[in-house]
Formats: structure tokens, sequence, C-alpha cells
């Protein structure tokens, strides 16, 4: 049974967790802290940990969190996925649920189509702001599509093991890693496996070339390759289809590694529905993770259908506990009443009446993109903003609190130890699990590393030694 979320009482491993805090940065000694630095940049370069031309990392401290913590997100995670699950499942038979999650018309054909295996999400992330100290955590966007970094994170993770003040750090401490590339390739050969595939898989991992994430695909065609699995970066530009075999540059595929986002392959270009990889895919020809019917859970809407009182009666208590728990009041822009708190509001009135509280963001958009805080834009600003954003489909969502810690720099040959926000983005597994987390620090309240702010980390599970 879930438990309420806590009444504010510090949990007891945060104080465990300052004094590790603290232990780290007071290694970074002047001659620690200029070999760290130095090694982070030689690594950079040698393993190619860069986001377009920025190094990925620019701080001398990972992530750390303690055994608890770490569960705690765990059971969170937990305890939402199953009202995902079953919203899901409803708007596949429902479609006035389904229209609630606000649909293009082409994905409207194409969620419903089958795409031979159990889960539509193998791998996903939710994106979340996790307070450790009081036990909250909120999730504030479920990234169902495919998300990104474990090559990244996995890679930071090896690298900061050979920094000298994590060496120094682990006579005192015990350091978990939480890699994740062996858990996406396992959620791409399960997958494979489901849909039918006997032979070998010839994996393709599909994206634009010009993308800034290309370093991280280099990394995952390594590790997959590493195992014995052929494996090439295709753009989509590159693809043909033809007689039942989808082929790029004469490398023939039955296997998918989907990076490039849904709708750019539908709608970039004039192909559409007739791109060769569309094409292949609703012909049984290749299996591809994640499917076309990730796009129902992706869109932001999502989170709006599961708070949104309307749709109480698919969840039984424990779900219902856990959407109040961990997801934020969210609600799509339309004139309409519904509540808040208890209370019932006219919805546009309301948001605009109340612009420090919300944020508003696009249904399908990445990267920070249209993203907009109500506290940071005037009164007539935001009026605005909501009239134009009634337009299309778009989120409203109740603003949370963002965490600070304090993270080490080696800035003119000092090191500059000040607060950053950091979000905390928990990798899920086949719909159920998590193991994993994404975690990305910057100065700026928009965290994304897209969006041109701050910096990426690994992070560790920690326990002090006896």
């Amino acid at each position: 049974m879930i438990t309420s979320r806590s009444s504010l009482i510090p949990h007891p491993s945060s104080l465990m967790l300052r004094e590790a805090i603290d232990h780290y940065h007071s290694l970074l000694t002047p001659d620690v802290a200029r070999e760290t630095w130095d090694q982070l940049q030689e690594q950079a370069k040698r393993r190619g940990l860069f986001f377009g031309a920025r190094e990925i990392t620019t701080v001398l401290r990972p992530r750390f969190l303690t055994t608890e913590q770490y569960h705690f997100l765990q059971n969170a995670i937990g305890a939402v996925m199953p009202a995902f699950d079953k919203v899901y499942r409803a708007a596949l038979e429902d479609d006035e649920l389904r229209a609630q999650f606000r649909l293009s018309d082409w994905e409207e054909t194409m969620v419903k189509e089958t795409f031979g295996f159990q889960e539509p999400s193998p791998s996903s992330r939710m994106d979340s702001f996790y307070l450790p100290e009081w036990g909250v955590v909120q999730f504030t966007e479920f990234n169902a599509e495919i998300p990104a970094g474990q090559g990244y994170t996995d890679v930071l993770m090896q690298v900061f093991y050979g920094l000298r003040a994590m060496g120094e750090f682990q006579r005192a401490y015990e350091a978990r890693p939480l890699p994740t590339r062996f858990q996406m390739m396992h959620a791409l050969l399960d997958s494979y496996r489901q849909w039918g595939g006997t032979e070998k898989p010839r994996i393709a991992i599909l994206d634009w070339k010009e993308v800034p994430t290309y370093g991280e695909f280099v990394l995952f065609k390594e590790y997959f390759e590493s195992f014995g699995y052929e494996t090439q970066i295709v753009d989509p530009r590159d693809c043909e289809y033809a007689n039942g075999k989808l082929t790029a540059n004469g490398f023939e595929i039955n296997l998918v590694y989907k990076r490039v986002l849904i709708s750019e392959l539908v709608e970039r270009g004039d192909l559409g529905l007739n791109h060769p990889v569309v094409r292949a895919v609703r012909e049984n020809a290749v299996c591809m993770v994640n499917p076309f019917a990730c796009k129902i859970l992706h869109k932001k809407a999502s989170l709006a259908v599961l708070t949104d009182e309307r749709n109480d009666h698919l969840f039984n208590a424990d779900e219902m506990l856990a959407i109040a728990n961990y997801i934020p009041w969210t609600r799509v822009l339309e004139e309409r009443q519904t509540t808040y708190n208890g209370e019932a509001i006219d919805l546009m009135p309301f948001l605009a009446q109340n612009k420090d509280e919300f944020v508003i963001k696009p249904n399908d958009e990445y990267g920070g993109k249209g993203v907009v805080l109500g506290w940071t834009v005037s009164q007539s600003e935001w009026e605005a903003l909501l009239q134009e954003r009634l337009q299309e489909p778009t989120i409203a969502q109740k603003k949370v609190t963002l965490p600070q810690e304090p993270y080490p720099s080696f800035v003119d040959g000092n090191v500059e130890i000040y607060d950053r926000m950091l979000d905390t983005d928990p990798y899920i597994w086949n719909g159920s699990y998590m193991s994993g987390a994404l975690c990305r620090l910057s100065t700026a309240a928009l965290l994304n590393v897209t969006a041109g702010g701050g910096s990426t980390v690994p992070t560790f599970v920690i326990e002090k030694r006896e």
C-alpha cells in the first residue's frame, strides 16, 4: 500500500548525503582540482563526450544519492506507472478518452496499429524534480517516445571513476554506478524477439546526421558491436524500402533503434507516411523501438489525463494516491470548467489570474522549445500567450519547487562552488521499473541541455564505509 506524501520532515539519509558532498568538496585542493579538471577535459575529447561542440560536463562532482533515496524514486515510479498503463490501454478503446491526448490526424491512425510486442515504450524516461531531504518528487514530463542520455551517462560513470577526486572520495564512501546501456540493449532485443525476429538483428541507430547527440550514437554503436551485433548509424534520408527489405547504403536492417522523433520522420520532407521507414514498420518488415503507439503517452497531455477529475473513475485508490503525490496538476488549454484543489474554476480566466503559479508547454515539443514560465513574463504577455496557445495543443502545469545542490567548477585556476538547479530523470524499462537516471544541472530555471543550459553528470548511489 502506498503511503501519503511525507509531512516535510527531513529524511534521515539527507544528513549523510550532505556530509558526503562536503567531504568530496574538501578533497578538491588546488592540485587535486586541477588534475581532476584536466582529466575531465582529456577524457571528453578522447571519448566524444560532447553535445554538438559543447562538453556535456563542466563540473568536478557527480550526482550522489543514498540507497534510501534511490529506492524512494524506484517506489514512486512503480506507483505511477500502472496509472499510465491504464490510460494507455483505455485510450486505445475509447475515442473520447483518446481525444484528451490531442493526437494529430496521422497519429490517430498510427497509434492503433499493432507493432508486434507488448509495451508501447520499452524504453522511457520520467523528467522530474526530486527534493530528497523532504521525500518529495514531482514528475513533470513523461518522455515515452525515446529518451536520450544513457550512452553519455554510462561513459561519464567510467570517466568519473578514474578521476583523482573520485578515487580519494572512495576511501571513505562506496559509490555504486547506475549503468543503463545494457538495459537499452535488452529492451531492443526483447522487443525484437517478441516481434518475431529469429536471426541475429542488424541494428540501425536512426536519426539525422546533423543532430548534436550524434556522439552518443557512436557510443551505442561501439557498445552493440562489442556484443556482436552489426550496427550502423543511419540517416532517415538514406533509407530505401523495396521487396520487403529496409536498407541504407547497402546495409540491410531488421531492428531500428529509433532516435529520430516520429513527428520529424513523418513531417520532415515531402514523403509523409510514405517514408521508407514508416512503410517498412507498417508492413512488419522491421521491428522499431519505440513504436508509433508510444505517441499516446509521450504527449505532455498524458499528465493532464491522469490529473483531470473527469478521469478519476479509471483509477483505484492506490493509483489515485500516486497521482496526487507525484504528478503536478496539469490541464490542456481549453475553455472549460474544471477543479483546482477541490474547487470549481473556469480554466482560462483562472490561469490568467495566477500566472506566477503555472508553466505552459507545447503538447509535443522537446528541448524546452515553447516552454514559458509564468513568473518570468509580464501579465499582458502571459494573457496574450494563453490566447495564442489556445490555437494549438498546449498544457498548463502547476509550478513545482526546483531543487538546488552545490557543485564545484574549476575557473581560472580556482575551485568555485555554487548552487545549481538540477533535475532527476529516472529511466523506465518495459513500462514498469526504474533503473538508472539522467541528471542535468543548470543555473537557469529551464533545465534542459538542448535549451543551452548547464551540464550533465552521472549519478552514483553512495554508502559510507564502516
